[in-house]
């Protein structure tokens, strides 16, 4: 429903604000209302409900009206064919009118009806599910594209800074060249040095373009749309917190996890189909149909016909065919269920590989980031003692070449962290909400109840 579509989009939307980026706020909710894949499988879900609903409709009585009217004439060759009335030997026969009602009910006693749309409805939840998956990967790209736009803005940023730097380095040698202190080489390799931090922050510019036209792909839009909006510069979004370990039961939040277990049901539910195929079928057949040669006669009590049957059918002998679709649909469930087992795996698996890359991310961006502080620090002093003539220039090109690879290794790594708290939260199906971030275990009489006791039940 309506209802259970906005629940699910708050649901999977409310933890991008823990970023605290009203910018990305916005954007999320723009790719929510516009997005072209997530519309898609909303119309997929309408697509299985109906079928659904076709599939409960054998419950209910099946009704008909018709009507016929028209002249037959029959061969006077057959012997003792009934001649109307009034018609000459050799011009038999008749005109018909009728005008009626046919229905059908089937009985639905071994479940057959039941188990079909048993099935169709584990079909609709996998839509369902399907859906939530689209909007959580579309969710995962429109976030981490919205990271590297600012990491390449910050960048970009530090670039311009460098090129100014360049820019000092080339005019001081120029200066000292003048006042007789400096060489051509010195004046050479400043060029050099500037050429190259100008070259370098091209590449810049035109990812920046790339990533704004991704997220307005995603959001529905036009590329190009938000570029102006997206042209300022913002900081990277603030690193949210996450549980210091994750109980299991939280994975079952996770939409691959959610639809291969409703995929287990409804195979389940077609084997329920194929059996009840081997026994009895039962259906009441009505049929009301008055008939006359005459419209006069139509309506007229001896015009009246019906039928009213209970109808049964036993298959006996179909070569093996009913069997065979049997054992069709237990391999079939039990392909569903090794599935669900993989899925779980697979779902534990990268679950433990994007908390190894949070922990690990800690140390690494705090590393780098005094790596790039300390760098800054002895660029700045080069350029000090080389204006004071105590160091050569080649110690000035190689600290600032060196405090240049820091920053950008920092804004890298915060880049990588933000995108493994994206790849985490996916990971987690965002099943992690309402866990206490110092929490480290479930009690034993929830773990029970986990998502591993119930893929791994025999």
């Amino acid at each position: 429903t309506d209802a259970e579509i906005a629940r699910t989009n708050a649901e999977l939307k409310d933890w991008w604000h823990r970023f605290n980026d009203a910018e990305l706020d916005r954007l999320v909710d723009r790719a929510i209302g516009g997005n072209y894949d997530l519309q898609i499988a909303g119309q997929r879900i309408l697509a299985e409900r109906a079928l659904r609903d076709s599939q409960a409709s054998a419950w209910y009585p099946q009704i008909d009206a018709n009507t016929t009217n028209g002249d037959a004439r029959f061969s006077i060759n057959v012997d003792n064919w009934p001649i109307r009335p009034g018609n000459p030997a050799n011009r038999p026969g008749a005109s018909y009118l009728s005008y009626g009602v046919s229905a059908s009910w089937q009985i639905d006693v071994f479940g057959r009806i039941r188990r079909s749309v048993e099935a169709q409805e584990r079909a609709v939840e996998e839509t369902v599910e399907e859906r939530r998956a689209v909007l959580m990967t579309m969710l995962s790209a429109l976030v981490s594209d919205y990271m590297v736009l600012r990491d390449t803005q910050l960048r970009l940023e530090i670039s311009n800074r460098n090129i100014r730097v360049a820019q000092e380095a080339y005019d001081l040698t120029q200066r000292l060249y003048l006042e007789g202190v400096g060489n051509t080489l010195q004046i050479a390799q400043a060029k050099a040095e500037l050429d190259s931090q100008l070259a370098a922050r091209e590449p810049l510019r035109t990812h920046v373009a790339q990533i704004t036209h991704a997220l307005d792909v995603l959001m529905g839009q036009m590329p190009g749309t938000t570029e102006a909006e997206l042209k300022v510069a913002r900081p990277l979004p603030k690193v949210p917190e996450f549980p210091a370990t994750v109980p299991s039961i939280v994975l079952a939040n996770r939409p691959d996890i959610r639809r291969a277990e409703r995929a287990y049901a409804e195979a389940t539910a077609r084997i329920g189909v194929a059996v009840a195929q081997m026994y009895p079928n039962f259906s009441i057949p009505l049929n009301f149909n008055p008939n006359a040669s005459a419209m006069y006669q139509l309506f007229q009590a001896g015009a009246l016909s019906w039928q009213f049957f209970m109808l049964a059918s036993l298959p006996l002998a179909h070569g093996g065919k009913l069997t065979a679709q049997v054992r069709g649909m237990q391999a079939a469930a039990e392909a569903s269920r090794l599935n669900y087992r993989q899925t779980v795996l697979t779902a534990f698996r990268e679950v433990e590989d994007a908390m190894a890359a949070w922990h690990d991310d800690v140390e690494h961006t705090e590393l780098l980031h005094k790596a790039a502080e300390d760098s800054r620090l002895a660029s700045d002093r080069a350029r000090k003692l080389y204006s004071a003539g105590l160091v050569g220039f080649l110690e000035v090109l190689t600290t600032e070449r060196t405090a240049l690879a820091a920053e950008n290794a920092e804004a890298v790594a915060r880049l990588e962290r933000l995108q493994d708290a994206v790849n985490l939260y996916t990971a987690m199906g965002a099943g992690w909400q309402g866990v206490a971030v110092t929490a480290t275990a479930l009690p034993v009489s929830l773990e029970k109840q986990n998502i591993l006791a119930r893929a791994f039940k025999e």
